[in-house]
C-alpha cells in the first residue's frame, strides 16, 4: 500500500513540512471542523490527520487521546498515497486492515476524504471513525469532502494570507499570536514554558547594512538565519519569524531553564562563528520563562526582545529576562514619553541656579542654570535619571530651547533688579549638529533684549565627538556672536589636550570626579594642578566643579584656579533664593 513513486512521496512530504503544521498546538479554527464532522456522522471519533513519513499526526481530534499513530496500516496513509476518498464499512472484515492498530483498538468503521493542496499534494485526510460497522450515504460522503475542502481552505488561508513570511518561509508574528492563544486553551494548569528570541544583528548593524550593502543583503541574512535555525532546532519545533531579523520559538512542556540555557548558549557560539564568517552581524538571544495561563503572547514577545537586547552586551550574547532590568527600561521609556508633555506644561519644569565663585575674592561671578522636573505622579525626578534619557532622544533640541528661554527670561528679571551676572546653560550633542542653532541662540537673546556676553554655553567633549566638523562650525558661529563657551566635564573625554587647542572656548570646567577628595591624594593634586596650569597657558579661565571642603578650596587657591562651584558655597537654588544669596 506504500507509494510506489519515492520522488512523489518526497515532494509530498516537502509540501507538508513547508506548511509548518506538524507538531503545532491545537487550533480552534480546525477543531470546529472536526466537531462538525463527528456531529454530522453521529460518530464518537473524528480527526484531521496529516501523513508524515512514518506516522499519522492529528492536527485536530475528537474522541482520541493520543496525537499520533504509526502510518503503517493506517487508512489515512492510504489516502495520502492515492489522493482518493476511502470508506471501510467494517475493518474487521477487510483483508488488509483487520490486523491494523485501529482494528485492535476496537475501530470498525472508517471514512476519509483527502486533504489536497492546490498543486496536487495530499497531506492526509479528514476522517471519521466508529466502533460499529456502518454504511455511508452519498450525501454523507459529499459532506465529508466539503469538510476536507474547508480544512484545506483554512490551511491555505493561514499559509498564504499573512501567516507565513515570504522571505524566511516561517510562520510569522500573526501565526505566533494565534498559536499562543491555542496553546493557552490546550495547556494544563500552571504549565511553565520557555521562549527564546534570536536577534540576527544589532539595530546599528542593520542600519549600516541597509545603507552600505546591496538590497538583497537583508533577505540573504534572514534566509540563511532561517535555514540555520531549521537545521539546529529540527522539524519537531516550530520557529516563528516575528520581526525583520528576529525569530522566536517556544519550548515543549517540561523543559527547565537549567536544561535549556546551556543549549541556547552553545548554539549561539556556533551562530557567532557563522555570522562573523558570512555577515557583518552579531546575533544575540533572549530567554524568557513564562507561565502559559498568566502571560499573553505579546507580553512574552516583548520580554524576549528585552532580554535579547540585554544580551548584546554579554560575552555569551545570551541573556535571561530580568524583571528588574525590564522595569528600569520601562521606567525610562515612560519618563521620556511623559517629558514631552512636561515641555508644554506650566508647572512641571523649572530651573535652579548654582553660583560660580571667584576663588581669589569669594565673589559670585555667575550661575549655572540646572533643569529640574517635578513629575505629576512620581514627584521629583532626579536630573541624573532623566537628563541622559532626554539627551539621547529627539527631545534634546526642544529641551535646550526651553532651558535657554527660561534662563534668559530669569536673567532679564535679575538685570532689571540690578543684578548683572553671566548664566551658563548646558548644550547637548544634538544642538551642535542642529542647523541654525547659533541663529536660534541669537534670536533668543534678542527676544529678551540681552547682550551676548550675559550667556555662556557649556559643551562636553563627548558631545563634540559625535559630529566633530559640524560641532566646530557651530561653536565658531556661537563664539562669533560674543556668547561665552565652556568645556564641561574636562578630563573625562577622549582627547582633552587636542580639544583645548581647537575649541574657541573661554572656560574649562574640571570635572568633579577630579576634585572630590582632592585633599587626600598627592597624584590627584598633581594632575589637577597640571590641568589648571595647562588650561591657563592656553588662555582659558578654569572652574573647579564639586568643591565641598575648605581644604580643597585652599588647594585650588594655591594652584591658581580661577573659579569654583560646589556645595561648599551653595547647593543649586530656586531663583528667589539665589537672588537672596547674591544680596547677602
Amino acid at each position: 500500500m506504500l507509494n510506489s513513486q519515492p520522488n512523489a512521496e518526497a515532494r509530498r512530504l516537502d509540501a507538508l513540512h513547508k506548511l509548518n503544521l506538524l507538531d503545532t498546538p491545537s487550533s480552534e479554527a480546525f477543531d470546529r471542523i472536526t466537531r462538525m464532522a463527528a456531529s454530522l456522522f453521529k460518530l464518537p471519533i473524528a480527526a484531521i490527520s496529516l501523513s508524515d513519513a512514518n506516522r499519522q499526526w492529528f492536527k485536530s481530534r475528537v474522541g482520541v487521546e493520543h496525537d499520533s499513530i504509526p502510518r503503517l496500516r493506517a487508512p489515512c496513509g492510504q489516502i495520502a498515497d492515492s489522493s482518493d476518498v476511502l470508506v471501510i464499512p467494517d475493518l474487521a472484515q477487510d483483508d488488509y486492515y483487520r490486523d491494523s492498530l485501529l482494528a485492535a483498538q476496537g475501530i470498525r468503521y472508517y471514512a476519509g476524504a483527502p486533504l489536497t493542496t492546490n498543486d496536487g499534494h495530499c497531506l492526509g485526510a479528514m476522517c471519521v471513525l466508529g466502533t460499529e460497522p456502518r454504511d455511508t450515504a452519498p450525501e454523507e460522503l459529499s459532506a465529508l469532502c466539503d469538510l476536507a475542502g474547508m480544512v484545506m481552505a483554512q490551511i491555505e488561508l493561514q499559509h498564504a494570507l499573512g501567516r507565513v513570511d515570504a522571505v524566511s518561509g516561517l510562520p510569522n508574528r500573526h501565526q505566533y499570536i494565534e498559536d499562543f492563544h491555542d496553546l493557552q486553551l490546550d495547556a494544563g494548569d500552571n504549565e511553565q514554558r520557555l521562549a527564546v528570541l534570536l536577534n540576527l544583528a544589532t539595530p546599528d548593524q542593520l542600519n549600516h547594512a541597509a545603507r552600505a550593502m546591496k538590497s538583497t543583503y537583508l533577505d540573504e541574512l534572514v534566509t540563511e538565519g532561517a535555514r540555520w535555525l531549521r537545521e539546529e532546532i529540527g522539524r519537531g519545533q516550530r520557529i516563528y519569524h516575528v520581526a525583520t531579523a528576529q525569530f522566536m520559538l517556544l519550548s515543549p512542556p517540561g523543559r527547565t531553564l537549567a536544561e535549556w540555557l546551556p543549549k541556547v548558549e552553545a548554539r549561539m557560539q556556533r551562530a557567532q562563528i557563522i555570522a562573523r564568517t558570512h555577515h557583518v552581524a552579531t546575533p544575540s538571544a533572549g530567554v524568557v520563562p513564562f507561565e502559559v495561563h498568566h502571560d499573553d503572547a505579546l507580553s512574552v514577545l516583548r520580554k524576549a526582545r528585552s532580554a535579547a537586547f540585554d544580551a548584546m552586551a554579554r560575552p555569551s550574547h545570551v541573556a535571561v529576562y530580568s524583571h528588574e532590568e525590564d522595569a528600569l527600561y520601562q521606567r525610562r521609556f515612560n519618563l521620556l514619553n511623559d517629558f514631552s508633555a512636561a515641555l508644554t506644561s506650566r508647572d512641571q519644569l523649572r530651573l535652579v541656579f548654582q553660583p560660580r565663585i571667584c576663588v581669589a575674592t569669594g565673589a559670585c561671578l555667575g550661575a549655572e542654570a540646572l533643569l529640574r522636573w517635578n513629575h505629576p505622579t512620581l514627584g521629583a525626578v532626579s536630573p541624573g535619571e532623566f537628563i541622559p534619557i532626554v539627551e539621547r532622544s529627539g527631545l534634546a533640541q526642544a529641551t535646550t530651547a526651553w532651558v535657554l528661554d527660561a534662563a534668559l527670561r530669569q536673567q532679564q528679571t535679575w538685570r532689571q533688579a540690578g543684578m548683572a551676572l553671566q548664566v551658563s546653560v548646558n548644550v547637548s550633542a544634538a544642538n551642535l549638529s542642529e542647523d541654525g542653532f547659533a541663529d536660534s541662540v541669537h534670536a533668543c537673546l534678542a527676544r529678551h533684549h540681552l547682550p551676548p556676553d550675559c550667556l555662556e554655553l557649556e559643551i562636553t567633549e563627548s558631545a563634540i565627538m559625535e559630529e566633530p566638523l559640524k560641532a566646530h562650525a557651530t561653536l565658531a558661529d556661537i563664539a562669533a556672536l560674543g556668547v561665552g563657551l565652556a568645556i564641561d566635564d574636562f578630563g573625562t573625554g577622549y582627547s582633552s589636550l587636542s580639544y583645548l587647542q581647537k575649541m574657541p572656548a573661554d572656560v574649562v570646567k574640571i570635572d568633579q570626579s577630579f576634585i572630590r577628595d582632592l585633599e587626600h591624594g598627592a597624584r590627584q593634586q598633581a594632575l589637577v594642578k597640571a590641568m589648571i596650569t595647562l588650561s591657563q597657558d592656553l588662555g582659558h579661565r578654569v572652574v573647579a566643579e564639586g568643591v565641598e571642603s575648605e581644604a580643597v578650596l585652599a588647594f585650588l587657591r594655591d594652584a591658581g584656579c580661577d573659579e569654583a562651584q560646589g556645595y561648599l558655597f551653595a547647593a543649586p537654588m530656586e531663583a528667589p533664593a539665589f537672588a537672596a544669596y547674591l544680596r547677602w
